[in-house]
């Protein structure tokens, strides 16, 4: 094993439960305790007491988020262990905010409404119609979608699968944040 990869987060950001104070400065710092003790526990289970780590931090929402709670205080807290003496030179941070796509996100945004809007635009359309058929309502759909974008946005919105959680599933974003998360373990490595 030359490494470890640590991108994880999303469910303990949005965890008012265990982080009842995430709104407030300091209110992730068990999350920090726990990875900094999640990566000790992890070199002494797998015997290797320097194994390079490499932390990706949430990325989600872009940079504009960086200053923005609770987002701003996850973020503090993924990147404070490598601040510690014991991790220096053998565990590194890649933000992946400034991997992220505003514009691919705000398209996102405007496809949820417009399948908001497609679906309404059906039941009023049985209404009047009540004997349409499975491929007459999805055209229907189909259409009212696709009269909400340009034929170059549509393009974009092929390149999405998923929740903004999830980087939208965009190899636009996730390709760019592999490539960093690379990056930085090699330079690990190499030390």
């Amino acid at each position: 094993l030359a490494g470890f990869l640590w991108f994880q987060g999303w469910n303990d950001y949005c965890d008012d439960w265990t982080y009842h104070d995430r709104r407030k400065p300091g209110g992730y710092d068990s999350y920090s305790r726990l990875l900094e003790r999640f990566i000790r526990d992890v070199r002494k289970d797998l015997s290797s007491p320097r194994l390079p780590f490499v932390i990706g931090v949430m990325g989600v929402g872009g940079p504009k988020e960086d200053s923005r709670p609770p987002m701003s205080y996850f973020r503090q807290a993924q990147t404070a262990p490598a601040s510690l003496p014991e991790f220096q030179g053998n565990v590194a941070v890649v933000p992946t905010a400034p991997f992220w796509d505003d514009l691919l996100d705000e398209l996102h945004r405007r496809k949820d409404a417009a399948e908001q809007k497609a679906e309404q635009q059906v039941k009023a359309a049985l209404q009047t119609h009540p004997n349409l058929t499975p491929a007459e309502r999805e055209a229907l759909r189909e259409k009212t979608i696709a009269e909400s974008f340009t034929p170059e946005e549509l393009k974009r919105l092929r390149g999405i699968s998923h929740w903004d959680c999830h980087y939208h599933g965009a190899a636009k974003i996730v390709a760019p944040i592999g490539k960093a998360f690379a990056e930085a373990m090699v330079s690990l490595l190499k030390r």
